[in-house]
């Protein structure tokens, strides 16, 4: 599909979608979403996540191969664009290097999405900080380590190799942040005195959909100082964005967000509908 094209149809789904949001009482006209700071870059509370795009779904199904099959790389670009339509400003994804060229072709065509912020997961030690260049020399506005990579780390009391990747991180320029998938870990990453810019915090956890994990997990998020972004708030579509959201932004201050991914194949307006909810409940 021609760039031209794409437009077209992503400015057709638009006028769809208001015309849904309309009748759901929504708010029909996209426009700026509130926002919150990572260190010096200002992105949108409502960050677009990127597991649906490699078929990470977390379910016992076959939903990861659908994604897999459905994320063409005009899909993906397309979707970066819907996303900029409604009001999100940044995706969150790691680094691979089928991103990277994809990142690139959509900056060079003009992409509306202007915020890249890199999650660097390689399986190796030795490759984090090559990622964590490939992403500053790709365009990344701001880099935040990977939450299975720094838990291996925190697990064998390595707490001077995290320091050094975000050391790493801010000796590029670009604000700095690390990932979990435990309730703790950034608390501990505080008292260390890392310095981390801010912070990346699994809402549910892989092996844990339990409502004691997101308890501990906003318990966590609530003495914190330093900016948050939630993430895996859907529990791998097991609730619907009406239920988690509210609740998530009830215990959320104004300087954290939340990143979320998208199917567009099994909810076609999912975007729309996200960007909505977060507007009524920021109203």
């Amino acid at each position: 599909m021609s760039l031209t094209a794409r437009r077209g149809f992503l400015r057709g789904a638009a006028v769809v979608a208001a015309a849904r949001a309309l009748r759901a009482g929504g708010n029909p006209v996209p426009g700026a979403l509130p926002s919150m700071r990572l260190g010096n870059l200002e992105v949108s509370r409502l960050i677009l996540g990127s597991n649906p795009f490699f078929g990470f779904a977390h379910k016992k199904d076959d939903t990861g191969n659908r994604m897999r099959e459905f994320y063409t790389p005009e899909r993906v670009m397309a979707v970066l664009d819907e996303a900029a339509d409604n009001g999100i400003t940044a995706v969150w994804t790691p680094c691979y290097d089928h991103w990277i060229r994809l990142w690139n072709e959509y900056r060079e065509r003009g992409g509306k999405l202007k915020i890249w912020i890199g999650q660097p997961d390689p399986k190796a030690e030795a490759d984090m900080i090559p990622a964590i260049d490939a992403c500053a020399r790709n365009g990344g506005r701001a880099v935040a380590i990977q939450g299975e990579r720094i838990d291996l780390q925190v697990r064998l009391g390595r707490w001077d190799v995290v320091r050094g990747w975000i050391e790493h991180i801010k000796s590029l320029g670009l604000p700095a942040g690390m990932a979990t998938h435990q309730p703790t870990t950034h608390l501990l990453a505080e008292e260390r005195g890392l310095p981390t810019d801010f912070y990346h915090q699994c809402v549910y956890q892989p092996e844990n959909y339990s409502r004691e994990c997101w308890e501990l997990a906003m318990d966590t998020i609530a003495k914190l100082d330093k900016p948050v972004v939630a993430y895996k708030v859907l529990a791998a579509g097991r609730v619907e964005p009406s239920e988690a959201f509210p609740s998530l932004w009830r215990r959320l201050k104004p300087k954290d967000g939340l990143c979320v991914g998208v199917f567009p194949k099994d909810k076609p307006e999912q975007i729309a509908e996200n960007a909505g909810i977060v507007r009524r409940l920021q109203a």
